[in-house]
């Protein structure tokens, strides 16, 4: 199975990618897990937030196959919790298809990512900060896979 996480926003400190190189490299080689980070709409006192959120929308969709899973993440996402996410992981590698997930910019997703999205999923009713998302997704994807194969991790 192949995870792509597809993260607006580019030039993360490095205590974010030590982060998440942690748990990518304990994730099972058969998941071939990716970040791909695009880059932020412009935005600025002359610069419209509504046009910054389309044009991410954009490049996040282009970088979507037709054939893909599409999860978003989203604060109006419905919450799951270790086990249900363990339980969609398994689902995930019975279908046979690419896992991407949307992590949207500061404003979050444009309409058009979220209605291409097959289930939206809230990590937290907390606002979250995206550097520390990318973390904790990764992090809760290596949960589930330790909740799956039995792994002390989990406990």
């Amino acid at each position: 199975m192949r995870i792509r996480a597809l993260a607006v926003g580019t030039r993360m400190p490095s205590w974010v990618a030590a982060g998440v190189d942690e748990y990518q490299k304990r994730l099972p080689r058969e998941w071939k897990f990716e970040y791909v980070e695009l880059p932020l709409g412009q935005r600025g006192k002359s610069q419209d937030v509504a046009k910054a959120i389309q044009v991410e929308g954009e490049s996040i969709l282009s970088a979507i196959g037709t054939q893909d899973k599409v999860i978003a993440l989203d604060v109006k996402g419905k919450n799951w919790s270790t086990e249900h996410l363990s339980q969609q992981v398994a689902d995930w590698q019975m279908l046979g298809q690419d896992i991407v997930l949307l992590i949207g910019g500061p404003n979050g997703l444009s309409d058009a990512c979220l209605e291409r999205a097959d289930q939206k999923w809230s990590l937290s009713a907390l606002t979250l900060p995206h550097p520390l998302v990318r973390i904790v997704l990764v992090e809760q994807l290596y949960r589930a896979w330790s909740l799956l194969n039995n792994h002390p991790y989990h406990k």
